[in-house]
């Protein structure tokens, strides 16, 4: 590999750690959302409430996050990549009809999935490029 390649990964990899912080900052910044979302939003017709789908996806991306940043490697690494590059944040049913739904309002929440979806993005980046 170059350099310039190995270069690419170090940056990906301190965003990756650096966007597992934030996000950490984040969603303690939305327990007044969530709080709100856990009493006006229920299932419809789906397995998961809305916060339980957000919760799924928080320990999904952040246990590679954690492991990219721990090792600089995951396990499995072509079925993460597979399954990251399935995840789609907001058509996901809940999450994405919660988010284009609700304008002006729970605006930390949604600050939060966008992380998220970024961090799925990154960890793609980085998976596709080791």
């Amino acid at each position: 590999m170059t350099e310039a390649v190995l270069n690419q990964q170090e940056v990906t990899k301190k965003n990756i750690s650096q966007l597992l912080s934030q996000l950490t900052n984040t969603y303690q910044n939305t327990r007044s959302e969530r709080k709100e979302i856990a009493t006006h939003f229920f299932p419809e017709n789906e397995e998961f409430s809305l916060l339980e789908e957000i919760e799924l996806l928080t320990v999904n991306l952040r246990g590679y996050a954690s492991q990219v940043t721990a090792t600089g490697q995951i396990l499995n690494k072509e079925q993460v990549i597979f399954k990251l590059q399935g995840m789609r944040v907001f058509s996901m049913s809940p999450i994405g009809k919660f988010y284009f739904s609700n304008n002006g309002k729970y605006e930390q929440i949604k600050n939060y999935i966008r992380m998220l979806d970024y961090l799925r993005l990154l960890l793609l980046e980085y998976l596709q490029s080791i």
